[in-house]
């Protein structure tokens, strides 16, 4: 934990933290799971191998893989499986996000275990599609957007996703200003030749991708955004529960592991 905490802040990367990325390398090595055919998951860490690692959901997660490989040669008992999920945790936990339970114990498989392309969602869809996705690994409208509020966190990157800028102006603090982003400002068209995106009007600093803006189109998800928005403790507990339950999709389980809970550094 401490080893990857100490490798998160630098000011030559992004907003001056590796965090986001290894958020989204825990998020989308999880994020495959099928529950119906018990496929995917957060086992196998598969995305060191083509197919998955060129997916288009994946393009620059290369670059937390990396940052990662220096601590799994330091502790080469830890598999590349469980360091990526920890890796999640750490950065959610030293951004001033929630304590996430995190239990050890995936093992690497080779590129055998690799899922279809397809399992992630797409910024550039609607309700209906994040309902797809996140239902077929077993999650409901309320997980949906408690994990949504990551987004509080990181950035898009032109090169990567082809989408543009941060969702905050706090892109490195864990908080629930997602939430108020999302419902306080006024979103319109973004005019450039990217992927269709928005920008909040007043400044044409913040954006938010159709997927965001799903939420409070819908009439379900909707209040949950409201809620979150009003209260940040508890969606810092329903986004550790959902979190914790992200990173066990599809990792074999006898109900008698332990679980961790590790303190921040400095605490």
């Amino acid at each position: 934990y401490n080893q990857i905490a100490d490798i998160l802040e630098d000011n030559d990367y992004d907003d001056g933290s590796y965090g986001p990325i290894l958020i989204r390398l825990a998020w989308h090595a999880s994020g495959t799971y099928d529950k119906s055919t018990n496929t995917g998951g957060s086992d196998g860490a598969a995305m060191r191998f083509p197919p998955e690692a060129e997916y288009g959901a994946n393009i620059g997660l290369k670059i937390a893989r990396d940052k990662l490989e220096p601590i799994k040669k330091a502790n080469p008992e830890i598999s590349y499986a469980d360091l990526w999920s920890l890796g999640g945790v750490v950065a959610i936990q030293e951004m001033g996000g929630p304590i996430i339970p995190w239990i050890p114990g995936r093992k690497d498989a080779d590129a055998s275990v690799s899922t279809p392309d397809g399992r992630l969602p797409d910024a550039s869809k609607g309700s209906s599609h994040l309902r797809d996705i996140f239902y077929r690994m077993g999650f409901n409208d309320k997980e949906i957007v408690a994990l949504a509020g990551a987004h509080a966190l990181g950035r898009c990157h032109p090169d990567r996703s082809g989408y543009e800028g941060p969702w905050t102006s706090s892109p490195t603090v864990f908080t629930n200003g997602y939430y108020k982003e999302l419902l306080e400002k006024k979103w319109v068209e973004k005019k450039w030749k990217g992927p269709k995106q928005y920008v909040d009007k007043e400044t044409g600093e913040l954006m938010m991708l159709p997927a965001d803006l799903a939420l409070i189109q819908d009439k379900a998800m909707k209040p949950i955004v409201e809620e979150y928005a009003k209260n940040e403790e508890l969606f810092f507990k329903d986004f550790a529960a959902a979190f914790h339950k992200l990173q066990e999709l599809g990792v074999p389980r006898t109900g008698e592991e332990k679980v961790y809970k590790f303190k921040r550094t400095g605490e």
